[in-house]
């Protein structure tokens, strides 16, 4: 099953934010065949949904860039900047705790340790 663009779109911020927490610098095409790979392609990401929020990201600051050259390609890596690393911490955490009130409001089994 593939999810749909609606549930992708309220949490794309917060996957970016988590794999360039994990991964350190990324350029779009790696984020999205990193996606595709965690999720065993139930999350595929569009390069109109992707770089939109890149540039989101990096106008509130969040994202650094940085620009290398691959022969006559050139490459543009995201990494978080040092408020991007606290701003991902909490996304993720904002994340959790919504997960859990969803399925406390769905009525999902909750499995306790």
């Amino acid at each position: 099953m593939i999810f749909s663009s609606e549930l992708i779109k309220g949490t794309l911020k917060t996957i970016v934010l988590k794999l360039l927490a994990d991964n350190g610098k990324m350029y779009g095409y790696e984020i999205t065949q990193r996606v595709k790979e965690l999720t065993a392609d139930r999350i595929q990401l569009t390069e109109g949904a992707l770089y939109p929020t890149l540039h989101a990201l990096e106008q509130e600051g969040l994202l650094t860039t940085q620009v290398e050259y691959m022969g006559k390609r050139v490459r543009k890596y995201y990494s978080l900047s040092p408020t991007g690393k606290t701003r991902s911490q909490e996304k993720v955490t904002e994340f959790s705790e919504f997960l859990g009130t969803m399925r406390i409001l769905l009525g999902l089994d909750i499995k306790t340790a």
